[in-house]
């Protein structure tokens, strides 16, 4: 689903199934001006986190894609987008606040009914998930060539990943070093972990049809078997990367 208009509302609640994973897609720079009415929609928490920002464009893009996540996790859960309370994990990973409303068919005591969401946004493309009962994380990034890809990727990237990506042509290098990229940042997102999961310590692929991308996880192979890590559609000259706990789900973009 994607956002490219400053008017954007929703009406009504949508249904978010337990076997779907809902990805929205949003154009900041078509969204942005209509900053004064997505301030509204912000806590006093986060409206002061905006004001910190330098750039006017960077303050507009983060109101944007707050008050979008308000509005569409809102609609998921039956609630007012500006009374919604969110939590933090020690890694800074957001979630819903047990005081905020359950859904029609949260089941009291059942820990997996509840929605998730994860957030990710580079130059003008947000990209926001949201599941039920699944952990999750979303990761998108425009595609550069202004750097050296391999002193990043000798430093972060695991013996595997170095090796994929060297075998790449040339032309295709900077794109796959994005998508290496975004993927490990979409699994550590889902887990929570933040960079205490050292980005060597696992592995995952760099072809673009891969229908689970996480090869392996040390020193516990386990781990991989428990999520789905797949990339998304992010616009041109993006990459993205969703990560999802469990499996059996299909993706509604």
């Amino acid at each position: 689903m994607n956002i490219s208009d400053a008017a954007f509302q929703l009406e009504g609640r949508m249904p978010l199934p337990a076997d779907e994973v809902h990805l929205w897609r949003v154009d900041l720079a078509a969204v942005a001006v209509a900053e004064e009415k997505w301030r509204q929609l912000l806590s006093p928490d986060e409206r002061a986190r905006a004001a910190r920002f330098h750039f006017a464009e960077d303050r507009q893009f983060f109101s944007a894609t707050r008050a979008l996540l308000r509005t569409i996790l809102a609609s998921y859960i039956g609630s007012d987008p500006a009374q919604l309370v969110f939590r933090y994990s020690e890694k800074e990973k957001p979630s819903l606040a047990a005081a905020n409303s359950a859904p029609a068919n949260f089941v009291p005591g059942n820990s997996g009914n509840h929605v998730e969401f994860n957030v990710s946004h580079s130059g003008t493309t947000a990209l926001l998930a949201f599941a039920q009962g699944r952990a999750l994380g979303v990761d998108v990034e425009k595609i550069r060539d202004d750097f050296d890809h391999g002193a990043i990727a000798r430093r972060f990237f695991s013996e595997h990943e170095q090796s994929e990506l060297s075998r790449l042509p040339q032309p295709e290098k900077y794109q796959g070093f994005f998508r290496c990229w975004t993927r490990k940042e979409a699994f550590i997102k889902a887990t929570g972990t933040g960079l205490s999961f050292p980005l060597d310590q696992f592995d995952v692929s760099l072809n673009p049809e891969d229908d689970n991308a996480l090869l392996a996880t040390r020193p516990d192979n386990a781990e991989a078997a428990l999520w789905s890590l797949r990339e998304v559609p992010a616009g041109d000259g993006y990459v993205g990367a969703v990560c999802v706990q469990g499996h059996g789900w299909r993706l509604r973009f």
